[in-house]
C-alpha cells in the first residue's frame, strides 16, 4: 500500500513541477496534440465499422432467433470498441513517446536536474535513439497486446467479465504506462528494456500506483494530451527513487526511499547522491 501511494505522489510531483515551470509544460503538449488527432480518427473509424465487424465475425449466429444475434453481437461490438480504446490507452504513450523523443528527452533531463544531478546518458545519434526508442516500445507493445487478447476474452464473462475484467484491464494497463513512461530516464542510464520490466515487476505496487490513476484519465482524449508533460516528469522522479535503492528493489536499512536516496547499481561512475536543488528548469 506505501509504494502505491508513492507512486501517486509521483505522478503528482510531475503535474506540479510542469505547472510550476510552464514554458516545459506548453513544449511538452506539442507530441501529445498530434498523437491525439491520430488516435481520435483511428476510433471514429472503428466505430463507424464496429456493427459490421461484428456481423463479419460471427456469420453462426445469422440464423439464430432474436434476441440472441442481436445481443451477441452488440457484446462483440462494445468489446470490440472497448478493445480499440484499451489499445488506444496502452499504445498512446508509446506513440507520443516516439514522435516527441527529443522534447520528452529535454524535458526529463531538467527535471532530474533541478532535482540535483543528472546522468549524462549513452552518446548515441537522433537517429540510433529513435530506432532504440522503437524497438523497445514494440518490445512492451507485444506484452501488452497479450495481455489485452486475454482481458478481452475474458470480457465475454457473464458477469466477471463486466465488473472484474475492466478493473484488471486498468491495472495491467497502469503498469504498462509506467513501464512506457520511465523508459526516457531509463534510456538515459543506459538500463536495457528488460531489465527495467525486471525492476517495475519488483514494485509493482509504485508501477500500477503511478499508472493506473493516468491510464484511467488517459480515457478521456484533452485529459491525456495535458497530463502528458506531467507524466514525463513524474516518471524521471520514480526513476531515480528505483535506481536509487539496492539492486532488490527496496531501500537499506535506515536509508529513505525516494528521489534524493542514496545512489545504487545505475549510478554513474564518480557520482554521489545529494541535496536537492530547487525546482524549475536549469
Amino acid at each position: 500500500m506505501s509504494d502505491l501511494m508513492t507512486g501517486a505522489r509521483y505522478l503528482w510531483q510531475g503535474q506540479k513541477w510542469v505547472l510550476r515551470n510552464g514554458r516545459w509544460f506548453g513544449f511538452g503538449l506539442l507530441p501529445a496534440l498530434i498523437t491525439l488527432v491520430l488516435y481520435a480518427a483511428a476510433l471514429i473509424v472503428l466505430g463507424f465499422w464496429a456493427d459490421d465487424l461484428a456481423a463479419w465475425a460471427t456469420p453462426f449466429a445469422d440464423d439464430w432467433s432474436s434476441p440472441w444475434a442481436g445481443l451477441l453481437r452488440g457484446t462483440f461490438t462494445v468489446l470490440l470498441f472497448a478493445g480499440g480504446l484499451l489499445m488506444a490507452v496502452l499504445t498512446f504513450t508509446a506513440v507520443t513517446l516516439l514522435i516527441g523523443d527529443p522534447f520528452y528527452e529535454s524535458l526529463s533531463e531538467k527535471v532530474e536536474e533541478s532535482e540535483g544531478g543528472c546522468p549524462e546518458g549513452p552518446d548515441v545519434s537522433l537517429l540510433r535513439g529513435l530506432w532504440i526508442s522503437l524497438r523497445d516500445s514494440l518490445y512492451v507493445l507485444v506484452r501488452a497486446l497479450a495481455f489485452g487478447v486475454v482481458l478481452f476474452l475474458l470480457g465475454f464473462v457473464p458477469v466477471a467479465g463486466q465488473t472484474v475484467v475492466p478493473v484488471l484491464g486498468l491495472l495491467v494497463s497502469g503498469f504498462f504506462l509506467t513501464l512506457e513512461l520511465t523508459s526516457v530516464a531509463m534510456q538515459r542510464r543506459d538500463i536495457p528494456v528488460r531489465e527495467r520490466l525486471r525492476m517495475l515487476r519488483g514494485r509493482k505496487a509504485l508501477a500500477v500506483g503511478f499508472g493506473a490513476p493516468l491510464a484511467l484519465c488517459f480515457l478521456v482524449p484533452l485529459v491525456a494530451v495535458l497530463l502528458m508533460p506531467g507524466a514525463v516528469a513524474g516518471a524521471a522522479l520514480l526513476v531515480r527513487d528505483l535506481t536509487d535503492a539496492p539492486a532488490d528493489g527496496q531501500p537499506a536499512a535506515g536509508e529513505p526511499r525516494g528521489p534524493h536516496g542514496p545512489q545504487g547499481m545505475w549510478a554513474e561512475p564518480g557520482h554521489q547522491g545529494g541535496p536537492a536543488g530547487p525546482a524549475g528548469p536549469a
